[in-house]
């Protein structure tokens, strides 16, 4: 199991980034946590920072991505927007902490329950808040399965959406990023798609939600 906060992070594969984060998934779901000395790890990572992951998700106060994989300070690069969404800024966040600060894999995750899933299901684009749903619409256009009852109190519908806006999101990372993308067809990064689920505490990565060396059919747009 990987511990030490800095060692060997550059030879880290993102592969065995997305184990890590499998690894200490499993630990939170069985209640136990591995053991880390945070103040020394304060005092190891005071200059320096090296998250091997970094992660898009919701900033749903149920959804701490250092709780739920069992991760330290200076593990994760922590990017939280409603809905997961890849705003230009959230770009811009995973582009530093890929780029600049090394980290091997983007882990785009949404969550069973969203708020601003269910949001865009009815069609909300009040305030600010639809500047958040907007990126959300493309998703639920893209579910067809579901013919009546489009709308939050469908909680099949609002699954579906919330995978489907996983996808969305990852498009949009590959769609917007130069950056990105250029490190994805150098393998020296991977992206994947997760959803958490509220009530197992279980994070799911389908295969088809992963690229890695650029070349997986989910960017094939």
């Amino acid at each position: 199991m990987y511990k030490h906060p800095l060692k060997d992070r550059d030879k880290m594969s993102p592969q065995e980034a997305l184990s890590i984060l499998l690894e200490g998934n499993e630990r939170f779901t069985q209640n136990i946590s591995a053991h880390r000395d945070l103040l020394n790890v304060v005092n190891i990572t005071k200059d320096k920072q090296h998250p091997f992951a970094a992660i898009l998700s919701c900033s749903d106060s149920r959804t701490s991505t250092e709780l739920i994989f069992d991760q330290g300070l200076g593990d994760l690069f922590s990017v939280r927007l409603a809905g997961n969404i890849a705003s230009r800024k959230a770009i811009g966040s995973l582009e530093y902490s890929c780029k600049y600060l090394g980290s091997k894999l983007i882990v785009v995750l949404g969550h069973s329950g969203c708020g601003a899933i269910k949001a865009a299901c009815d069609g909300f684009s009040g305030g600010h808040i639809g500047e958040i749903t907007k990126m959300i619409f493309p998703a639920v256009e893209a579910e067809q399965t579901i013919k009546e009852n489009r709308n939050s109190n469908n909680a099949e519908f609002v699954q579906h959406v919330c995978d489907l806006n996983v996808k969305t999101q990852i498009d949009s990372i590959w769609n917007s990023s130069e950056i990105l993308r250029d490190l994805l067809n150098r393998g020296e990064i991977g992206i994947v798609g997760g959803v958490y689920d509220l009530q197992t505490a279980q994070v799911t990565f389908p295969d088809h939600y992963q690229i890695f060396n650029g070349d997986h059919p989910l960017v094939q747009n």
